[in-house]
């Protein structure tokens, strides 16, 4: 039996880590990604307004990392969605579904009283590809 070791994974493309935290942690076959926040890398802050716009970068950084292994949003098994106001849930929603395609992944969503950076959304996933 092959001893299964955790393996961090990072993407320049997508925001460092703000805390003692890493970008995803690889376990075996299955890539669990941290909470992404909708930083835009280029600038290194939270440039959208929306709820809309803040999931589409939230969602990119979350595909950068993917990316990292050889993944995409294809691979995702879960979804963790936090929002800052649950009256955001459709608007996140619609972006959502122009990311996620059937067979939709598993996903929570639900409200929080505040997230990092005063962001409006942040966004968990776990990934992975069966190998034979």
């Amino acid at each position: 039996m092959t001893e299964m070791k955790k393996r961090i994974v990072q993407s320049e493309k997508a925001p460092a880590a703000i805390g003692p935290y890493s970008q995803a942690v690889k376990f075996g076959d299955t890539l669990h990604l941290s909470g992404q926040l909708p930083i835009d890398v280029k600038v290194g802050k939270i440039t959208e307004t929306t709820a809309a716009g803040q999931t589409r970068q939230a969602l990119k950084n979350v595909e950068y990392i993917l990316a990292e292994e050889g993944l995409d949003l294809s691979d995702v098994l879960k979804v963790t969605v936090l929002l800052s106001d649950i009256e955001n849930f459709q608007e996140m929603n619609n972006v959502y579904s122009d990311f996620f395609k059937e067979p939709f992944p598993a996903r929570i969503a639900y409200e929080v009283s505040a997230l990092p950076a005063k962001a409006l959304v942040e966004i968990a996933v776990i990934a992975g590809k069966q190998t034979i």
